[in-house]
Formats: structure tokens, sequence, C-alpha cells
């Protein structure tokens, strides 16, 4: 090797060492201005966030005919058989709402079956933990720890959340202890997933790993703007697509939980669609956003509204409406009792027409009145909150007397009822067609779960 060459080398050794020493020396200031840093925000935040540790005992599957009396007695089955239990074991996060009161928001599914709940601060205490209230097709729970010494997190108005925004999770994913992960808001509304009941999540591409959930989404003031609660993987680990439930709905949730330990779900009797461009095209409209009705039930709340088939649902309580599952979230947040105003199209015409939340029990038919076998039953149609919904045709047992002549015949609440004396029915209205004066005995097809059986009702 010449001169000049090991000359450029060793020229370019010391260029790169002194490369280095400038990257390793970065100062902590340029020009006597701090360089950004998360560090002081993150401070004040994460003593609020909580670690939550739960033990339970889950009953093992059955088929759901060994609950029925008639099956038993066939079969010859004992009437009283200890049900199988295997313990669980769950990790994940949580966030004080309250130091006052000492309120812990986290999600349901964290919580699920258990027996016992451990709470691990950021400064290394454990605490145990009281369930006020969950609610599974929101995914959000309440618990309760001792007061003192608490740090709560301020939650701000989610509803302001734009794509774009920086937002920071935090939690303890796979169960390594608090970790903080940063990125933006990637979409707003997410819904549609079949990850909860009810969805109107926030996406983002901050990491959110198995053991987050129930963490908290915070801005770059750390104020709240969600409860972690999902992931979208192929794989079990992040990939840049997590979900938030926004603080906004998660208070509401919680504000029914403390009120009665459960939210009341009312019903308000209507089935709508999503409006296509064909559909929107057919009814003349120009506005291809919206949710179509295609029916309504008779002597429901929206029967009295005046709501009919082919309305066109702009906003429900002026909150937009771009698809038919925003009208089934803004309803089904609602408690019993709640005025819901709707702004509908119809034939070109605006209207605004106002509805009440009324309780499910009050929608059914009890169809006593017209077949006595069936004193005691609450049936109604298969509403847009059941999983069967949009899959099966018939009724659904929407409540039962214990002890009445179903109940001992071995009908139960959540049966779908699909056929009459080997007749089908697609409605409530056709059930009780059905039902109407049948002198005989009752041959009824049910579903529970994922079996299907027949029972007489004499």
């Amino acid at each position: 090797m010449n001169i000049k060459r090991l000359n450029a080398l060793f020229g370019s050794i010391i260029m790169l060492f002194s490369s280095y020493l400038a990257y390793a020396a970065l100062p902590m200031a340029v020009e006597d201005e701090p360089l950004p840093s998360l560090a002081p925000m993150l401070e004040n935040v994460t003593p609020a966030v909580v670690n939550i540790a739960t033990e339970g005992r889950v009953q093992l599957k059955q088929n759901p005919l060994f609950n029925d009396p008639f099956f038993r007695r066939f079969f010859n089955i004992p009437e009283q058989q200890r049900p199988q239990e295997r313990k669980t074991q769950s990790l994940g996060s949580g966030v004080i709402v309250d130091a006052e009161r000492g309120l812990v928001l986290t999600n349901s599914h964290v919580i699920a079956n258990a027996v016992e709940i451990t709470v691990t601060m950021r400064d290394g205490r454990q605490l145990k933990a009281e369930v006020l209230g969950t609610d599974p097709e929101t995914d959000v729970a309440v618990i309760k720890i001792p007061t003192e010494n608490l740090t709560a997190l301020k939650p701000t108005d989610s509803d302001a959340l734009r794509v774009g925004d920086f937002v920071v999770a935090i939690g303890n994913p796979f169960g390594l202890g608090q970790t903080v992960t940063s990125g933006i808001v990637s979409a707003l509304s997410r819904s549609g997933l079949g990850i909860e009941g009810y969805e109107d999540f926030i996406q983002t591409d901050a990491s959110i790993n198995p053991g987050n959930s129930g963490g908290a989404l915070v801005n770059l003031k750390g104020e709240l703007v969600g409860i972690n609660t999902a992931i979208f993987s192929q794989s079990g680990g992040n990939i840049g697509i997590g979900f938030a439930i926004p603080i906004n709905l998660a208070l509401q949730i919680t504000e029914q939980l403390l009120d009665k330990g459960e939210v009341n779900r009312g019903f308000i009797g209507i089935q709508a669609q999503d409006l296509n461009p064909d559909l929107a095209e057919a009814f003349g409209i120009k506005d291809k956003r919206g949710a179509i009705i295609n029916s309504v039930m008779p002597d429901s709340p929206a029967d009295d509204a005046g709501l009919k088939p082919g309305d066109v649902i702009t906003s429900v309580n002026k909150k937009q409406v771009k698809k038919a599952a925003d009208v089934r979230l803004h309803i089904g947040l609602l408690p019993v009792g709640e005025k819901v105003v709707f702004e509908i199209l119809r034939e070109g015409k605006r209207k605004k027409l106002t509805a009440y939340i009324a309780p499910r029990a009050e929608v059914a038919k009890n169809p006593a009145a017209i077949n006595p076998r069936l004193k005691g039953v609450s049936i109604g149609d298969i509403d847009e909150d059941s999983p069967y919904f949009g899959r099966l045709e018939g009724v659904v047992v929407v409540d039962i007397e214990r002890a009445s002549h179903a109940w001992n015949s071995g009908m139960r609440q959540g049966d779908i009822i699909t056929s009459v004396n080997r007749k089908p029915v697609k409605n409530l209205s056709s059930f009780l067609k059905a039902v109407d004066g049948e002198k005989n005995s009752l041959l009824l097809r049910i579903v529970r779960g994922r079996s299907a059986a027949f029972l007489v009702i004499k």
C-alpha cells in the first residue's frame, strides 16, 4: 500500500472517530435552547398509569343442551353436576382518573373472571382492587383502589383529536414493566372491526402490544385522550396498527357503571343499512353518506316518533351519521329514557324527529295473551346487538320467568326461535301469528349458542 492511500485511510478513520465523538457528546441544549424531550411530561404522567395482575377462575364450556331439563331427563343425567373450572391469570394496565375516589379505568377483558386483582403502582406499591362495574360491549371497566398518595391523569376532549396529532402510549407490554411508545393518530372513528360490540376507536401507530390493554393514550400535554385496547396483527405483536377507546366514550360508560354498576342499554326499534351509491341514486339523494332505515318495529319508540322505512338518517343528536354502524353506536351508548333527535331525509325533504330510548323488556311482546303456554315469556325481534343479527331469521327470548311453564320445558333467555310447529318464523309478527290461538302443543326449534334443538311446550 503506497503512502498516499495510507494517509487517506488514516484520515477517513480520524473523521469517522471525530463524528462518533461529536454524536456521543450531543449537547442537551443548542444556543441555550433545550432540545425537545418528552421526559418532563412523562415524569408527571407515568405515576397515574398502573400495572394490573389478576387471578380468576372460568367454567369450562359444555353443550347448552345439558341445561335443558328435558334433555337431562331423557338421558338420565343428574340435575346437580359440579361445573369444571380452570384457573386463569391476566396482565394488563390501567389509568387512575380520580385520585380522591381511587378510580382506575381499564379494559373489561383485563379483569374478566377475576377473583383477585392486584394493582402495582409506579413506585412499586401493590394494592388490592375491587370491581365497581364492567361493560364488555365497549370493553370498559372501573375498579377501585385505596386512595392514599395517588396521582390522576387529567382527561381532555377526545372529539378534538385530529389525524396527525402526536400521541404517547403507556402500559405494561408482555409484563415487562411500564413502557412508553410514541406515534401519531393514524385514523379516527374506526368501527366494523369485530373487536367489540360498540366500536369508535382511535387508531395509532404508537406501539401497543399485549399487556398494554387498559393503559393510557395521552397527547403531548400529558392529557388523557384514550384507553389502549387492541392491536391489529397476524403475529400477535405490534405492526403499527393499534386501537384505543376515546376517553369521552370511556367516561360516558364510566358514569353509568358508577351509577348503576352496569350499562342499561335501551332500544329504539329500527334496523338500518349503509347508504351506498346505488341506493342513493335510487332514492334521489345527492349526499351518499348516511344510513337508510329498512325496517321499523311496530309500537316501538321509533314507530311512535314517526320514523319509516326508506328514511335516511343523517345525524343522531347532532352527531353526523356516515354509515349504519354510527346509528347503532350513538343509540347504544345512551341510557334508558334519553331523548334522541334524528335528522332524516324523506322524499328529498329534511325532517327532525324525536324518540326516547326504551327498555328492551318494554319493546318485547309478552305473547301470553294469545297463547297461555307462553305465560312469563317476552319475545322480540333479533336486533342489531345480537351476534345472530343478519345470520338467522326468527325471534329472540328477551326474558323468561323461572318456574314458568316454558322454563320448565327447557326454554331460556337468549334462545333464538326459528320455527313454530315446523313452520319458519321470520320476525315477531310472524311468530305471534303462528302461536295465536294454537290449541295443541307448541313444537319450537331453537338455536342456543352453536347448537340447535327442538323443544315441546304442552
